[in-house]
């Protein structure tokens, strides 16, 4: 499903200003500098359907692309990156948290961690939080091809500890792509199916 006619729908700077949409969507959160914008361009096979950039911390909006007719990913503004004023900083965070806490179309997080660095406090909040709303939390650990072979287990065992089932994924050598394809896949049908013809109120 991620690849069926894949395109940019809008940016949106508040809750207010989401989409009015019966999609089910599917955010992805991680650090500033995690690679976010790559992982969903490999999702869902288009280069630059997501801007990449070498600055960390540009993505300062929720960024939604439509997936076929019934699915949409939700690109997150990042976090955690020093060089951000703190008044931008505090208005990304609070924009995330009324986002997860508040959407009605949101189903899952697909919590993206540098597999190299593990979980810090920022995604066990981000984790809690979206587990308190009963979403599905998926873990894909980026920048998997920067692991040496005998790193992998205990990288692997530093994200379990947050979400159990997490993914090694790479957005350049390709691995755990279609792995997460199909987690993501799977959540959709099943949050059409809870709550069918259901509409946002946002």
């Amino acid at each position: 499903m991620l690849n069926q006619d894949a395109q940019f729908a809008t940016s949106a700077f508040s809750l207010q200003a989401c989409p009015r949409w019966n999609r089910v969507e599917v955010a992805l959160a991680g650090r500033s500098n995690v690679g976010k914008s790559s992982m969903l361009n490999a999702l869902v096979d288009v280069k630059g359907l997501a801007r990449t950039s070498q600055t960390p911390g540009r993505t300062q909006s929720l960024n939604f692309f439509t997936i076929g007719a019934t699915l949409a990913l939700v690109d997150l503004p990042g976090y955690g990156y020093a060089k951000i004023p703190e008044r931008i900083a505090r208005d990304i965070a609070l924009l995330m948290t009324r986002y997860l806490g508040e959407r009605e179309n949101l189903a899952a997080l697909v919590l993206l961690v540098d597999a190299r660095r593990g979980p810090e406090a920022e995604e066990e909040e981000l984790a809690a939080l979206a587990r308190d709303r009963k979403l599905e939390v998926i873990v894909a650990a980026t920048k998997c091809d920067k692991l040496k072979r005998a790193e992998r287990n205990s990288a692997l065992a530093r994200l379990n500890r947050l979400v159990s089932g997490a993914i090694l994924c790479s957005a350049k050598s390709g691995e755990g792509i279609k792995l997460l394809r199909r987690r993501i896949d799977e959540v959709a049908p099943a949050r059409r199916r809870e709550a069918p013809g259901e509409q946002s109120r946002q």
